[in-house]
């Protein structure tokens, strides 16, 4: 039996919401149990579920999160709650043209859940939306060998 996953969505436009779907349909094919949360609503109790999560997130601005997880960033920065138990991975999208703030969403979560003691399963997925290539076929393949390294690792150690 697979693992279970939260992908957790910060959108703007809807295209992390895309790749999220995509992304899931990929682990759902490989056996694991995927549910996919926006951001919108969500306090640091997402964390209490016994899940592995995959932050998948735009940035905007100047290398800020969206605006729908900007009340849980905000959220996790003033609870500051123990995260050592929590395993994640981090699809971010951003534009190399904007040089200093690229894929900003995706660090900032990946720098606070590391600062809260979580630890991140193999190297961000890190977009380019001016490479020509689509978020959601580069996240497809990330994913695989993601899951592949990572899922089924954590699988034998348990």
């Amino acid at each position: 039996m697979g693992q279970k996953i939260t992908v957790l969505i910060g959108t703007m436009t809807g295209t992390s919401e895309f790749v999220a779907d995509e992304v899931k349909a990929t682990l759902e094919a490989a056996g694991h149990r995927v549910t996919v949360e926006p951001m919108d609503d969500l306090t640091e109790s997402i964390f209490e579920t016994h899940s592995t999560f995959l932050i998948c997130t735009s940035t905007y601005g100047q290398g800020d999160v969206p605006d729908n997880a900007q009340a849980f960033f905000s959220c996790l920065e003033q609870a500051r709650p123990d995260l050592s138990h929590v395993q994640y991975g981090l699809i971010a999208l951003g534009d190399r043209t904007y040089k200093t703030t690229f894929c900003g969403g995706g660090r900032r979560f990946d720098a606070l859940l590391s600062e809260l003691g979580a630890t991140r399963l193999g190297e961000p997925l890190m977009h380019d939306a001016s490479s020509g290539t689509l978020p959601e076929d580069i996240a497809v393949e990330w994913v695989r060998s993601w899951a592949n390294t990572w899922l089924d690792r954590e699988a034998e150690v348990a």
